[in-house]
């Protein structure tokens, strides 16, 4: 993927590498790289008070504009 011609929300620019070991299928996501992966700077994932995967959510999602 070019990531000058993304609108993923990623840094534009075709050094950008994916978040080592992060795969994402929230295709709705800025993060979203369009295939499998996020592209955030860093992800936080909540609520402290998890204690089960389902418990669990990417604090880091922002839905893409329509």
């Amino acid at each position: 993927m070019n990531y000058k011609d993304c609108d993923c929300g990623c840094k534009k620019t075709n050094s950008h590498k994916h978040l080592s070991g992060i795969g994402c299928d929230v295709k709705n996501c800025v993060h979203h790289d369009g295939d499998h992966y996020c592209c955030a700077d860093k992800i936080n994932v909540g609520p402290s008070f998890a204690t089960s995967c389902t418990d669990t959510v990417c604090a880091t999602f922002k839905q893409k504009e329509s």
